[in-house]
């Protein structure tokens, strides 16, 4: 074991360019990271310095960590697919989508078992939805549905007017509807909102009903063996709770940071698996490219300190799970390369390294702990 702890960060949809196979998804042109630097006038010197810019071929400064490309493998760009390649689960067919809608069929038994009429049914942004049926929702208590083009199925309701236990308990019976294979969604999500008329806003309170994982990811493994594995923000609700030994709710990115900072004061052997969603869920989506810049900002801004929070024993990896370009056209993901960013304090000759595969992130935590014989990458990162 080289490292005694793998902080693991998540920095949701930061991809860095398009795919061989961009064009298949109708995201060609797409960079996430590219496309808002060079819209707004952000600084991230911290994430510069890591070899961040250097990849997108903004910067070619001297590094103080490897850095990669990593190109994904599975067919998809969702959430669920891309964390999942990255623990070593290749996703080869595609999870269900329904960009007309979900079935009649399904909309009557989910109405069935929830005593609640169903609203919506519609692809949709979860903002904008809100506020189209919120006024509708609020006067009949009808659920609103909606989906995306991920695989997702997503319940809004105003928590004055479905409780959040009722909500969550919809949302369950949904995710059990859907474990019929002409129904499967990678997963179910809870989108509880709050407001009055002209302006309902969805709160903190989401909560994601996911798909078991197909197979056993890097996370089984590392449990399997006595060792940690502690998820901070949606990881644990993207892995169903598997392969996770303790886990922390955040409500933002912000939330995500600190809690980051406060378990490096932890003794534990093992991984912390953190994802910072904000950079999807309020910018990607919304194609707001100010304020994912802002955000990078933020996170930049709290890079030393975490680093500087971590010891000799410690590896830092940031990386993303897919892109969402907020200058492309929609609202949905795009599919894109993502960043691979190694520190350590006392790394010998960080530099660029070769292009790598999600699943090698998985790969050197595994190497890292002696659980695997696949050493791919781990002896370039020593």
């Amino acid at each position: 074991m080289k490292y005694k702890r793998i902080f693991l960060i998540i920095l949701d949809s930061l991809g860095i360019g398009e795919t061989k196979d961009s064009e298949e998804y109708g995201d060609s042109g797409s960079n996430t990271l590219k496309n808002i630097i060079d819209n707004t006038n952000i600084k991230i010197p911290h994430l510069e310095k890591m070899g961040l810019l250097n990849l997108i071929g903004k910067s070619n400064i001297k590094t103080n960590s490897y850095y990669a490309k990593a190109h994904p493998l599975s067919n998809g760009k969702d959430t669920l697919t891309g964390h999942l390649e990255l623990m070593g689960v290749i996703t080869e067919n595609p999870l269900k989508t329904f960009p007309n809608g979900f079935p009649n069929d399904l909309i009557k038994e989910l109405e069935e078992k929830t005593k609640r009429g169903v609203i919506g049914n519609i692809t949709a942004s979860g903002t904008e939805i809100i506020n189209e049926l919120g006024d509708e929702h609020v006067k009949t208590g009808n659920i609103i549905v909606y989906t995306s083009a991920d695989s997702v199925l997503q319940i809004a309701a105003h928590e004055n007017i479905v409780p959040l236990d009722e909500l969550y308990n919809i949302c369950q019976i949904a995710r059990d509807l859907t474990l019929n294979e002409d129904w499967k969604v990678g997963r179910v999500i809870a989108r509880p909102f709050k407001g009055e008329k002209g302006d309902y806003s969805r709160t903190e309170n989401r909560k994601d009903f996911a798909l078991d994982p197909p197979s056993a990811t890097t996370l089984d493994i590392l449990k399997n063996n006595n060792l940690s594995v502690i998820a901070v923000g949606k990881i644990n609700d993207i892995f169903n709770g598997q392969g996770i030994t303790e886990h922390y709710k955040t409500k933002n990115n912000l939330d995500g940071i600190e809690t980051i900072k406060n378990l490096t004061k932890k003794d534990f052997t093992g991984l912390l698996f953190a994802n910072l969603n904000d950079f999807d869920s309020i910018y990607g989506h919304r194609r707001d490219v100010e304020g994912y810049g802002r955000a990078l900002e933020e996170f930049d801004a709290h890079l030393p300190k975490i680093m500087h929070l971590m010891t000799s024993e410690d590896l830092l990896i940031i990386t993303a799970d897919h892109g969402n370009d907020p200058t492309h056209i929609g609202t949905d993901h795009t599919r894109e390369m993502i960043p691979v960013l190694i520190y350590n304090k006392k790394l010998k000759k960080p530099s660029k390294i070769d292009d790598l595969i999600f699943q090698d992130v998985g790969d050197i935590i595994k190497d890292n702990f002696g659980v695997s014989k696949r050493s791919l990458l781990y002896k370039e990162t020593t």
